[in-house]
């Protein structure tokens, strides 16, 4: 009898113990990585076992970290090849462990970090980035080691994945483990070439990504995971939430929880088009047209599609207004002439200032949504820039019938506000009825703004940064007061002196004048 229940409480003891290490965390639903720990606004050292504690207390989804070994085959957590000017790989732990880190916390080996992240820790997972070391051989002796250790102390459950830089350290994992997330680091390879290798993921630096977006969505077509490092900037951050990225990678996990809250995609919005401008020269054709000539509002600017004008570089949108003189292609065009608003474009032989509008009209239009733009405006007496929208059927029907929504507009003689601003047959500038208001923005010249329009079937509410400074309201009455049940199509523009911009004169001395635009980006529900 004895013997029988030494027998049954044997069995129960491993199967508990085997269960414990079967058990998943669960892990907390959001995509921040804190990289090397969250060290930063705590003035923590990286790598630390304080580092990572913060993380966990943050709710991070994972902490990354980093592990080498010393020359007597201790796996230690440290980024940089040397510690305190001793090389790690070449030096053994006795003799590193004698210097702290800036705390005073001794440097953790990876059985000690691993351990103090267990303890009280239900959310946050880790993502163990293996250094390589100076051999083919010691590389797969440290990636055994790392595995052995973490089947010993049955932390399976929290790994997120294992990332590396070597390719082969990773073909490493999968080869004892083929179970194990991995993602690569380097950024060279392609989704595809990652998956036929049986690499889970990607984890690639944010300029990588950014002049190779197509990989964004190889990657989610053939279901592989998303990570970048390290988007510490606002911009970096927002790029990566709109284009749903499993994981973040970041040394400000506090701002991706901050950024997260204010995402359109938080509100089941996604990003259905876009130009992140990570390319040089003229606009991309698949997204923009040009439009020509003198168009409208008595504006003196001759629009152009020189790059002159018009150009991307430096990952920015660039529409430069100059004042030059350019012959008028449309001087008495006989058609313009018999049209009262297009009368003063066929009347003059030579334009005496050049600028860019660009559209996407014929190319891209929505109904509904949340329309974006980060831009940094022209400052300058005389100067109009623009980013709006006009209906698709503004041929078929005219202005202002067809509709018109101005999300910004400026004028260089009020350089401390902007408009947002909607035309209808309604209410329009030419009755004075047109619905508009605008408000305060600090530094347009020298800061890029973000400049939105959120528009559904009931109202557009009109943003600037994370402030809606007018609400224009679908009154159901009919399209002479809501024409905005169809798609619209977007324009970017710098104008010079009009029936607006010109009210002061322009002053000739602030040429050449750019409007630089970093992004532009729509984000529709889908029930839209």
């Amino acid at each position: 009898m004895r013997f029988l229940i030494f027998i049954v409480t044997t069995i129960m003891f491993f199967s508990c113990d085997n269960f414990s290490d079967r058990k998943k965390i669960a892990f907390a639903k959001n995509p921040v990585i804190a990289h090397r720990g969250a060290w930063k606004t705590n003035k923590l050292p990286q790598n630390s076992i304080a580092s990572l504690k913060e993380a966990i207390k943050l709710n991070c989804h994972a902490s990354e970290f980093d592990v080498r070994m010393t020359k007597d085959e201790v796996l230690i957590v440290a980024h940089d090849k040397d510690f305190k000017g001793l090389l790690i790989e070449e030096t053994d732990y006795k003799e590193l462990a004698k210097t702290n880190l800036f705390n005073e916390e001794k440097l953790p080996t990876l059985k000690e970090y691993l351990l103090a992240g267990m303890e009280n820790n239900a959310t946050t997972g880790f993502v163990i980035e293996i250094k390589p070391t100076s051999s083919k051989e010691k590389n797969i002796l440290i990636t055994d080691k790392v595995l052995n250790l973490v089947k010993e102390l049955k932390a399976n459950r929290f790994i997120v994945s294992y990332i590396s830089f070597n390719f082969n350290i990773l073909k490493r994992i999968i080869e004892k483990n083929p179970t194990a997330k991995t993602q690569y680091l380097d950024g060279s390879k392609s989704p595809e070439t990652l998956k036929e290798n049986g690499i889970t993921g990607l984890d690639y630096l944010i300029y990588k990504l950014k002049i190779k977006p197509q990989f964004i969505q190889e990657a989610k077509n053939i279901g592989i995971t998303l990570n970048a490092w390290t988007a510490n900037a606002v911009q970096d951050i927002d790029w990566l939430l709109a284009n749903e990225f499993d994981y973040i990678t970041t040394n400000e996990p506090e701002l991706v929880f901050e950024r997260i809250k204010k995402s359109p995609v938080k509100d089941g919005c996604k990003l259905v088009w876009s130009d992140e401008f990570n390319y040089k020269g003229k606009p991309d054709p698949k997204k923009w047209n040009y439009d020509y000539g003198f168009i409208a509002n008595r504006e003196e600017q001759y629009y152009t599609d020189r790059l002159k004008n018009a150009r991307v570089e430096s990952g920015k949108l660039i529409l430069e207004a100059h004042k030059e003189s350019i012959a008028n292609k449309d001087y008495n065009n006989p058609v313009f002439l018999k049209k009262s608003w297009k009368k003063y474009a066929a009347e003059r032989k030579v334009g005496t200032y050049t600028s860019a509008r660009l559209t996407t009209k014929s190319l891209a239009s929505w109904k509904y949504g949340r329309i974006e733009v980060s831009a940094k405006l022209p400052k300058g007496v005389g100067l109009w820039p623009a980013i709006w929208m006009l209906g698709e059927n503004k041929t078929a029907v005219g202005w202002p019938a067809s509709g018109e929504i101005d999300i910004m507009e400026h004028v260089g003689f009020n350089s401390d506000s902007i408009f947002g601003t909607v035309h209808t047959k309604a209410y329009n500038h030419t009755k004075n009825t047109e619905q508009g208001k605008s408000i305060f923005i600090d530094k347009p010249y020298d800061t890029f703004h973000i400049f939105a329009l959120e528009w559904t079937p009931e109202k557009m509410d009109f943003i600037l940064n994370d402030t809606v400074y007018n609400t224009f309201r679908n009154e159901h009455l009919s399209t002479a007061e809501w024409p905005f049940d169809q798609k619209f199509y977007l324009i970017l523009n710098v104008a010079v002196g009009g029936m607006l911009g010109g009210r002061k004169g322009i002053d000739d001395s602030i040429f050449p004048q750019q409007m630089v635009v970093d992004y532009v980006r729509v984000f529709q529900k889908e029930k839209y």
